[in-house]
């Protein structure tokens, strides 16, 4: 997987959304995943991905800010490297990068200065 396959934004909220309650105005973060069928092209991928950016933010869910975060993937997987569909090794790199994203937009953990 290249160091670029995945991406995370967030949706910062934007000056009109101080005068009118937004679409995103629960406590808490949201996020979607993104998986183009062009960059994965087994359903069985797809699923892995999608299954590892759920639980990569859950087990982050209390420093992820109160936003709408969006993570997709943005470029295919090398299948001389990754042969199977589901591998261990394809889990592995997928998690680590995911870790990595988030990494750059997480708060600091409670009781840490920053």
């Amino acid at each position: 997987m290249h160091s670029s396959a995945l991406d995370v934004s967030d949706a910062a909220p934007s000056d009109s959304s101080k005068r009118q309650p937004g679409l995103f105005s629960a406590n808490g973060a949201w996020l979607g995943a993104m998986v183009p069928k062009r960059w994965a092209k087994r359903a069985v991928t797809r699923n892995l991905i999608k299954r590892q950016i759920y639980s990569v933010a859950s087990s982050l869910e209390t420093r992820l800010p109160k936003a709408a975060h969006v993570v997709r993937l943005r470029a295919g997987f090398d299948r001389q490297q990754f042969t199977s569909a589901s591998s261990d090794q394809l889990k592995t790199a997928v998690r680590s990068e995911i870790e990595l994203l988030f990494s750059k937009v997480l708060l600091p953990a409670p009781g840490v200065c920053a």
